[in-house]
């Protein structure tokens, strides 16, 4: 009788739809956020919010896929945020003196050797991944503020596909969806239905038994790394045409929120639970708390303070749910 009861507390069923339909909380709680903000401030939510918030959202979406895909393995990377900064610095500053196309291709260049560079280390040296990642950053870090001397009279220029893409309209919509819709489609449709997809989730639930059904783990995690080095560079060419500057520290912001998205998603940092709608999902909720957050002139450090609350307490929260479930 208690064990009946048990399993069919408002907490467990909370639990149970947080694991079968992650998604049904998480639109809740943004439309929740939306009829809060609002609230706070009446007439803010019409269509060019609405296509402002899907902008600033877009970035923090796809530099999050690369937390969502390698956490799903029981990794992360750390590097995401540099290897988007130097991926829009190489193209700002090369743009002048070679033209857009070949600077686009080499910092997509280097962005794939810093993804895979990250899966060589723990792929084969078995670095750990938050480790390996953390090393490469600052590595790479170390490289873009050398070559900053050499290139810092040539001035910058930005690609105008890149501005159009960053910050054009069509249809009252951000033309970023251009880019960002066949980039969704093409995560989800991988994640669940390709062979390599259905791979992260076994290595996450359980890379001791996937290695002896014969999968060759290491190659899963060069494949990875080196795609998220990729998606972290397409963010930067993005980011770069959104915000028309040239900074050594230009996506570095967006480091610990694209962690955050992914954990508000529902993907397990422990692995093999969780999914790219989540993660969509994640980075609107946390691009309008951000705009209450404007709305109450919190400043940058208490937003980070929030960012890390937000983690710890999804996290737990998320664990204590889903145990019960």
């Amino acid at each position: 009788m208690t064990e009946a009861t048990t399993q069919t507390t408002p907490l467990a069923r909370l639990g149970r739809l947080m694991v079968d339909w992650p998604l049904i909380p998480l639109v809740g709680l943004l439309i929740g956020l939306v009829v809060v903000l609002e609230i706070m401030q009446p007439g803010i939510v019409n269509e060019r919010w609405i296509g402002n918030t899907i902008r600033f959202a877009i970035p923090l979406a796809m530099l999050a896929a690369c937390q969502t895909l390698t956490m799903l393995t029981g990794g992360i990377d750390l590097s995401v945020g540099t290897v988007a900064t130097v991926a829009a610095y190489l193209t700002a500053t090369l743009t002048p003196i070679i033209g857009a196309p070949a600077a686009m291709s080499i910092a997509m260049l280097c962005a794939l050797l810093v993804g895979l560079m990250n899966g060589i280390g723990i792929a084969f040296a078995r670095v750990h991944p938050l480790i390996m990642t953390l090393g490469t950053g600052l590595i790479v870090t170390g490289c873009l503020l050398v070559y900053q001397r050499f290139v810092i009279s040539t001035g910058a220029q930005y690609p105008a596909f890149l501005v159009w893409l960053g910050t054009g309209r069509t249809w009252g919509l951000p033309n970023g969806l251009f880019l960002f819709l066949p980039f969704a489609v093409f995560l989800l449709w991988m994640q669940r239905r390709t062979g390599f997809g259905r791979l992260i989730y076994a290595i996450g639930s359980n890379e001791a038994a996937a290695r002896l059904s014969g999968v060759r783990v290491w190659q899963v995690h060069l494949a990875l790394y080196s795609l998220s080095g990729v998606i972290a560079g397409l963010t930067g060419l993005l980011y770069l045409g959104q915000n028309k500057t040239a900074s050594l520290s230009l996506a570095l912001p967006l480091d610990l929120p694209s962690v955050a998205a992914a954990v508000v998603g529902g993907t397990s940092i422990f692995g093999g639970r969780g999914g790219y709608g989540g993660t969509i999902i994640g980075a609107l909720i946390l691009t309008v708390l951000a705009t209450m957050l404007t709305l109450l002139q919190m400043p940058e450090g208490g937003r980070r303070i929030l960012y890390g609350a937000i983690i710890l307490a999804v996290t737990a929260l998320y664990i204590r749910l889903t145990d019960r479930g």
